[in-house]
């Protein structure tokens, strides 16, 4: 199997090969992968114009015509699903297990998105609240909110340009995406199926292009909702220059795990180790800080360092590769830079910290200074901190000693520590018995304070899409 020698951008429903400007490399091999067309501002411009005269065709397609669509969608990516863990495998370096897993996930998000999009529901009001409005009925519709500009990240190419793709079909919303520059191609796949469905023209772009030419997908005013997932840094910067549309942002973390003294160690052990480096780490909610009980303190370490060490790290086209490369030799470089500033800090490393290239081994470490960037810093690749606790409250200040809040893990069979624990965690999530991690695509999935705005989950971003339209009604005397 294969990429193509080329791919093109997609252009108010259409795929134009404009040119090759964009290089895809093998993330394994550095090789040169594929060339994707790239598009300049004009062709921004063009996509907007088409998204908003798509808008009333969009708003008006019926409930069952958008279910249709994005049924058409999850069967042609259950036949394409080969092809799209292959591509992931290549331009994003993930391990083929993992890639088979996220283009599960693209399905099951596409499946959930067509199930929505026929119970888009409003509600009837009694606004005879006083003699004032004696006779007054109220009732409320959700609209679709009009073109929405998308920007998606590199770690998972498929899965989070899908949960922007996805809702955006459900609720009627035309829309215009730029993926990754990194890792285009599974926005671009997505597309492919996209442009054999019966959408109204200009109901979508995906536009690959360069940083300089993605400023219209911020600013332009015919953008009503802006929809960014990647650094904490530019997701600020962004809605600073965003205006009046609605933004929402799906940032970064340092996600802290707890594991009390009445944990099952093995399960624990074993659910972080996935949580760690699943994916090389690079997940927003990978496990970077793990907070253990003094009283096994010890026996956890020793487990998780004598699993780290025998994580099968190499090519990520072998069905038993557990960590392939991380997206560049510069993050890798980066990564390593701070594990070494950590050990100069006081830090003492536990395994792993070796590089070769993008590839940088499963590494633990202790006694962390809370001032090094690894703890205070959203890490995103295969390194994990540990350090004791004592006492539960404690432990929950660590994990809100954090500038990021995007969700937290708990093993612990304590039930009223678990809501202890969603009661003072300032995190979108709290999961008990599992690591932070853990993600189903229905649930609300998003954080607070450097963390991000908004929440994913399908229904959630359909509201996000949609605006409240009231209907007031007065009965005539």
């Amino acid at each position: 199997m294969m990429l193509k020698p080329a791919y093109p951008y997609y252009l108010a429903n259409q795929a134009v090969y404009a040119n090759q400007d964009l290089v895809v490399s093998d993330k394994y091999t550095g090789e040169i992968a594929t060339r994707v067309a790239l598009a300049d501002a004009s062709v921004i411009d063009q996509a907007l114009t088409a998204a908003t005269q798509a808008q009333h065709a969009m708003a008006r397609l019926p409930a069952y015509e958008r279910q249709q669509v994005l049924q058409h969608c999850v069967q042609r990516f259950k036949q394409r699903a080969e092809e799209l863990a292959y591509s992931l495998c290549i331009e994003a370096g993930k391990p083929i297990k993992d890639a088979r897993g996220e283009v599960t996930r693209l399905i099951d998000t596409f499946n959930l998105a067509a199930e929505e999009a026929t119970r888009i529901n409003g509600e009837t009001l009694s606004l005879d609240i006083g003699a004032r409005a004696k006779g007054y009925r109220g009732m409320t519709k959700r609209v679709p909110i009009g073109v929405c500009s998308f920007i998606s990240p590199f770690n998972f190419p498929l899965n989070l340009a899908a949960h922007k793709i996805a809702p955006a079909i459900a609720a009627g919303c035309p829309f215009i995406l730029k993926p990754a520059s990194l890792t285009p191609i599974g926005a671009l796949l997505i597309g492919e199926v996209l442009a054999e469905t019966s959408l109204p023209q200009g109901a979508f772009s995906i536009l690959p292009c360069s940083r300089e030419g993605a400023d219209l997908f911020t600013t332009d005013e015919r953008i009503k909702l802006l929809s960014f997932t990647g650094s904490p840094e530019v997701g600020w910067a962004l809605k600073a220059k965003a205006g009046k549309k609605k933004v929402t942002l799906e940032l970064g973390g340092n996600a802290a795990c707890i594991v009390d003294a009445d944990a099952n160690i093995e399960d624990a052990v074993q659910r972080i180790i996935f949580g760690a480096f699943y994916q090389s780490g690079q997940s927003c909610i990978s496990v970077q800080r793990i907070i253990i009980h003094q009283s096994i303190y010890q026996q956890v370490k020793a487990k998780l360092v004598a699993a780290a060490a025998i994580l099968e790290m190499g090519n990520p086209h072998h069905e038993q590769t557990f960590i392939g490369p991380m997206i560049s030799d510069k993050e890798a470089q980066r990564l390593q830079s701070w594990i070494e500033q950590a050990i100069a800090q006081g830090a003492t490393l536990l395994c792993g910290g070796q590089r070769q290239g993008a590839m940088l081994a499963a590494t633990l470490l202790e006694n962390v200074p809370e001032q090094a960037k690894l703890y205070t810093e959203e890490a995103f690749g295969p390194v994990a901190i540990l350090s004791a606790f004592s006492d539960f409250d404690q432990a929950l200040a660590q994990v809100n000693n954090s500038a990021f809040g995007l969700q937290a893990g708990i093993f612990t069979r304590d039930i009223y520590k678990a809501y202890q624990a969603w009661d003072t965690l300032d995190v979108g999530g709290v999961v008990i018995g599992d690591v932070p991690s853990w993600r189903v695509d229905n649930m609300p999935y998003g954080g607070v304070k450097d963390s991000g705005l908004g929440r994913e989950g399908v229904r959630y971003a359909i509201e996000d899409m949609t605006e409240v339209r009231l209907l007031v009604v007065r009965q005539l005397p």
